[in-house]
């Protein structure tokens, strides 16, 4: 057996795990990412100024910078640990927020829950793409859309649980996974452990597309961070409703949606190059919209810049597996969880400077370095109308 990523992959996908993998990457992501519906109602109730707002954010999403150590552990242990513990933790982490008084207790909490998300998804990324058949781009759209449906609804979900019961009934959000985690057990398999005899991981090698990959990716995701962050705060400072702010990032997320599955069918089809510059292109755009459109015209920008910013999600993570054949799990490591930690990062100075100046300064400054990630896509290993860079093995 070669260290390639689809010597034991169906032709055909399947399609019970393919689902239940994907409920599992709903419910994740659903409860370890609803902070952005509920910040203001926390910054009001702990006094916390808005320019220490991406704080919040940056705890969330720091751990996440661990995903390819995550990734390099999920394919030395194999097995199904990290997706089954991940998804439990942040759950876990997740739920107990809304029991917290002390800010640094929230901080602590919120870290956990992406340590967990951390764990969950590089294996759950490479049990996905080992469930796959002929059209990677399709079949990893539909997972990642599992995921992006679950950050949609979860900001709204936590929004209308708090406006209506309070902060202590965030549990609530729990009960999905509590009540479906039997059949989660019975059904996701377990990875192969990685061998010595197969191939090793040629990190020198890997280190420029990856890097290449990693600029494209992390300006990506700080991106939809720091949008994430400001809306629903410049909505409430506006005199908006709690429950709307939090819609404006179910917009965001849950029409992007439509940008994920599409990227998906394009990236079999048109190619890898034109789905890169077309979402990056369309982002830069729609960031200048936010800035000069008002009123109405606040919620088709959010959502033309949702499809922009998740268009890309199925390409770069194929690439991300891609350059690190040897070891898929960590290139699905680089290409979601480090960027998403260093995006996460991003969001402390871009919101200060908002806070500080206004928040048409912060966005210019992220139209720029979109438009400056544009020539990291050339330092990627690309081919143009290519399904997959794999090929597959016979059937037994």
């Amino acid at each position: 057996m070669t260290g390639s990523i689809a010597t034991a992959r169906p032709r055909r996908p399947n399609v019970n795990v393919m689902g239940w993998l994907t409920w599992t990457h709903f419910l994740n992501d659903g409860i370890a990412n609803y902070l952005p519906g509920i910040l203001p109602f926390i910054l009001s109730e702990r006094h916390v100024p808005v320019a220490l707002a991406g704080a919040f954010m940056t705890a969330l999403g720091l751990g996440q910078g661990l995903q390819p150590l995550s990734g390099w552990i999920a394919d030395r242990l194999g097995g199904r640990l990290l997706v089954l513990g991940g998804v439990a933790l942040s759950t876990l982490g997740a739920a107990l927020v809304g029991w917290a008084h002390p800010v640094w207790l929230i901080l602590l909490l919120l870290l956990f829950t992406g340590i967990g998300n951390t764990a969950f998804h590089p294996q759950a990324l490479s049990l996905t793409r080992s469930q796959l058949g002929g059209k990677p781009g399709f079949g990893m759209s539909v997972f990642l859309v599992g995921g992006e449906i679950g950050r949609s609804l979860g900001p709204l979900a936590a929004g209308v649980v708090v406006h209506a019961l309070g902060l202590s009934w965030l549990w609530l959000l729990a009960l999905p996974l509590l009540i479906t985690y039997p059949w989660v057990l019975r059904v996701v398999p377990p990875l192969p452990r990685r061998t010595q005899r197969q191939a090793p991981i040629h990190f020198r090698r890997h280190a420029k597309p990856a890097l290449a990959l990693l600029v494209y990716t992390l300006v990506r995701s700080g991106t939809a961070y720091e949008i994430t962050t400001l809306s629903p705060i410049i909505w409430h400072q506006r005199g908006g409703s709690l429950v709307t702010g939090a819609a404006l990032v179910t917009v965001l997320i849950g029409v992007g949606i439509a940008g994920n599955l599409v990227g998906g069918i394009l990236n079999d089809r048109v190619g890898k190059s034109a789905i890169l510059y077309g979402t990056s292109a369309l982002s830069a755009i729609s960031l200048a919209g936010f800035v000069l459109l008002h009123g109405f015209w606040i919620w088709p920008v959010l959502g033309l810049m949702g499809i922009a910013l998740f268009g890309s999600a199925s390409t770069t993570m194929l690439i991300g597996q891609d350059i690190f054949k040897e070891n898929p799990a960590l290139g699905s490591g680089i290409a979601l969880g480090l960027a998403n930690g260093l995006g996460a990062i991003m969001v402390i100075p871009i919101t200060y400077i908002a806070a500080r100046t206004t928040d048409a300064t912060a966005v210019w400054i992220l139209v720029a370095l979109t438009l400056i990630s544009m020539p990291a896509v050339l330092g990627m290993p690309i081919h143009p109308h290519r399904q997959d860079t794999v090929a597959e093995a016979p059937q037994p």
